[in-house]
């Protein structure tokens, strides 16, 4: 079969999924863009309410600018730090109803698995030949199948949150708690208000998805005085965790650390370090966590805020090549790992380090750091900006990585990190110093 004339599939509609098809579309090529939400972002938009730490200027990928400037779309104030809602609304939902990019769009569509037509994980010869085929999970639950001549998986990681136990699995009696558990960062102060006003509430996590967590649920406790926050890590002491504070290369991240600081040292929240937590169970004074050093105190909701892991499912019949801790690509995990590593210490990289055995199939965005939280969105609009260079024969282009992220500020990378909407800097883009902007896990 001659593939050349199957389009390229791209699985999610987030930032990074639509600037794949931005980048494909510049260079002649033809996207097709499953999305499993109802809307573009709609990861991004689970966690709307709140704020980013980068500015507009930082959030927006170069050939996306291109197509929307074509149809005139105005830029957000290139300072303002939008919410995750605010960049859904102003930069994704134009984008994607731009006559260049909706008739490749797929919404509701769940991608359930990837394979080579007629070929299993074990069969060989010809294998690069073969398309690929998507299974395709429709809202209504009806499967479909659709071919391509190539996959970008940009699902991200924010629908597979790391569990609480601090072995990497469920706490025992996790799954029993059911809705008392929430995972990343609930609308304290909005939608989830009432679940949460006047309760007690252990937060476990030491990343900017807690810190957020943290700080909503002290300004709920000071119009709400009977609701009190307990702060579960699991490192021995806090140290540097809050961050550089003035000296933050990004302004809104160090005072996020500072407020923190300050409510800790107000005694608004008990804190509780070094706490592995192995068992949670509900007992008629609460819910009970159990810690390898004894007991947290009782509580009426949980916020889990430990980080994101890939859904690695869909990818069963391929052939990858993943690191066995990271669970990122194998050449890309030594420049990711997070216990070498911060945000700012990435190496640049693309398509190469981006590479499978099964050719011409690419894992980008957050989920091609797998359990690393160290991901910028700056890298993954990179990463697909080579891979488009690769997929339509410009190897010269792929292979020139621009982005530069050298070591600044500090970087949380216990479970949350920066996977969470945080900024660093990088020094050079095209020979300018610019900042390079958070991730927003998508």
């Amino acid at each position: 079969m001659n593939t050349s004339t199957l389009p390229i599939a791209i699985i999610g509609g987030g930032p990074v999924g639509l600037a794949a098809a931005a980048q494909l579309l510049a260079r002649g090529a033809t996207p097709i863009i499953f999305e499993a939400g109802t809307e573009v972002g709609a990861a991004v938009a689970e966690w709307g309410h709140v704020r980013l730490f980068s500015p507009w200027r930082y959030l927006i990928d170069a050939a996306a600018a291109d197509l929307l400037h074509a149809a005139g779309w105005r830029d957000p104030d290139p300072e303002a730090l939008p919410t995750g809602q605010e960049l859904v609304d102003q930069y994704l939902r134009p984008l994607a109803a731009l006559p260049t990019i909706a008739p490749h769009l797929h919404l509701g569509a769940r991608v359930v698995a990837v394979a080579r037509q007629g070929y299993d994980k074990m069969k060989t010869p010809g294998r690069e030949a073969a398309p690929f085929v998507l299974t395709i999970r429709g809202a209504a639950g009806a499967t479909t199948q659709v071919l391509a001549c190539a996959v970008i998986d940009a699902s991200g990681t924010y629908a597979q949150p790391n569990p609480l136990g601090a072995n990497g699995l469920p706490a025992l009696g996790e799954a029993k708690l059911g809705v008392r558990v929430a995972y990343g960062i609930p609308d304290v102060l909005g939608t989830a208000r009432a679940r949460y006003a006047g309760k007690r509430v252990l937060v476990v996590g030491s990343g900017h998805s807690a810190f957020n967590a943290l700080l909503d649920l002290a300004r709920l406790a000071e119009q709400e005085p009977t609701t009190r926050i307990v702060w579960a890590v699991r490192r021995a002491t806090l140290g540097t965790l809050f961050g550089g504070g003035d000296t933050d290369a990004l302004p809104a991240r160090g005072q996020l650390g500072q407020r923190l600081q300050r409510v800790i040292d107000a005694g608004v929240v008990e804190r509780h370090t070094d706490s592995a937590i192995e068992r949670v169970r509900l007992t008629k004074a609460g819910i009970v966590a159990s810690t390898t050093h004894g007991d947290l105190p009782h509580v009426d909701e949980l916020i889990v805020a430990t980080g994101f892991r890939p859904d690695l499912e869909l990818t069963r019949e391929l052939r990858l090549d993943l690191d066995p801790s990271v669970e990122s690509p194998r050449a890309l995990a030594p420049l990711i790992d997070p216990n070498v590593h911060s945000c700012g210490t990435v190496p640049p990289h693309g398509y190469e380090e981006l590479q499978h055995p099964e050719a011409d199939f690419f894992i980008v965005g957050m989920k091609s750091y797998g359990r690393a939280p160290t991901f910028l969105m700056l890298t993954g609009y990179e990463q697909v900006r080579s891979i488009a260079c690769a997929l339509t024969g410009d190897l010269a282009g792929a292979r020139q990585v621009q982005l530069v992220l050298p070591e600044t500020g500090v970087c949380s990378t216990d479970g949350g990190g920066c996977c969470d909407p945080v900024v660093t800097v990088a020094p050079k883009w095209q020979g300018k110093a610019i900042p390079v902007l958070g991730a927003t896990r998508g």
